[in-house]
């Protein structure tokens, strides 16, 4: 009795055999062609590295050549090629060499255990400032998010205009791609980050290799802190009623209401030259006033006297008479030649008693 987890599993170390000339020895029936166009800041590159991309294919019996004037590589099969996959594989690496991934990375395709993937991000945000955005969240600061996901994933990545091109292992790769899309939808690359760093813990444990991680996966949770902001001219609807609204009044009911109507054409126009008259006369009025108020002068400050100060100070005489007896009482400079001898004699009686 065999278990069933470990039927599921593959042991350690394994790996596919090669295929050699042994499996297919009478080659390819069919020759088969791919071509792929290249951008013209890569043509110095290719024309430098192309030597080493017909050698490393030459190895698997598979053509290529570069045509310069129309921008385009081609590889071909020959009768020589046994491997129908080799083909496939040098499609792969004519196209990552076109998406700017250096020939030291992208002659790895060529293995059995490597794979690729381009990834097309162009079309999946609509604003461009909101796309840059978003790629250089990708890539982080200095290239640092960029760094942690090829460590985590295994696989190396390189983000070059509207393209992801991810070259390694398989389980690598589709990591790699639900992260690159994930954060074009404006999710942070730090919260798969962290997801892939638990699962390669995890994946360490032999026990574990049967059960679900989902306990173990953090859950992060969407917030949308922005508020809406609320407009300036707040729209109220008005309670329906079924009646339609009042007709606005017309010019001639204006003037049937005023008496204006019916006064004749020359009283008409004596009232109108009135109004006219009494709106210059406030005109020139308003006109005059700010003419005059360049006449008007300013107010001036009032004067402040300033007080001189008294001269004349209160001497205290008796302080002065307490500080000339205190000087009598101190004795300045040096001792007069007699106190110096009969200092001299007292010490020297002192030292005879001792």
């Amino acid at each position: 009795a065999v278990d069933e987890s470990e039927l599921l599993t593959v042991p350690d170390g394994w790996k596919e055999p090669a295929f050699t000339r042994e499996d297919n020895p009478k080659g390819l029936l069919e020759e088969s062609s791919f071509a792929t166009l290249f951008p013209k800041y890569r043509e110095a590159y290719l024309r430098e590295c192309w030597p080493l991309v017909q050698k490393a294919l030459s190895e698997h019996y598979v053509n290529a050549t570069l045509d310069l004037i129309e921008g385009s590589m081609t590889v071909t099969t020959t009768k020589k090629t046994f491997d129908p996959y080799a083909i496939i594989r040098a499609r792969d690496l004519i196209k990552l060499l076109a998406r700017s991934v250096p020939f030291e990375q992208a002659v790895r395709i060529l293995q059995d255990d490597v794979a690729c993937d381009i990834i097309k991000i162009g079309s999946l945000v609509r604003k461009r400032d909101t796309f840059i955005k978003r790629r250089g969240r990708l890539l982080g600061p200095k290239g640092s998010t960029l760094k942690a996901l090829e460590l985590l994933t295994n696989c190396y990545i390189m983000v070059q205009g509207n393209t992801v091109s991810a070259l390694g292992p398989f389980s690598g790769l589709k990591e790699v791609r639900k992260v690159v899309l994930d954060t074009m939808k404006n999710i942070h690359p730090i919260y798969n980050i962290k997801t892939l760093m638990i699962k390669r813990e995890l994946a360490k444990d032999p026990e574990l290799r049967s059960q679900s991680w989902e306990r173990f996966l953090p859950k992060f949770k969407r917030k949308n802190l922005k508020k809406r902001k609320e407009p300036k001219k707040k729209n109220t609807k008005k309670e329906y009623t079924p009646f339609p609204p009042p007709q606005p009044e017309s010019q001639v009911d204006k003037e049937l209401a005023s008496g204006e109507y019916f006064l004749k054409e020359r009283q008409k126009k004596r009232k109108r030259m009135e109004e006219i008259k009494a709106k210059q006369a406030d005109a020139v009025k308003k006109r005059q006033e700010e003419r005059n108020k360049a006449f008007i002068p300013p107010k001036e400050k009032p004067v402040v006297k300033t007080k001189k100060a008294s001269t004349e100070k209160k001497i205290d005489v008796e302080a002065i008479k307490e500080k000339v007896k205190n000087a009598k009482k101190k004795k300045l400079g040096a001792l007069p030649v007699e106190e110096v001898k009969l200092k001299m004699a007292a010490d020297e009686k002192k030292k005879k008693k001792k």
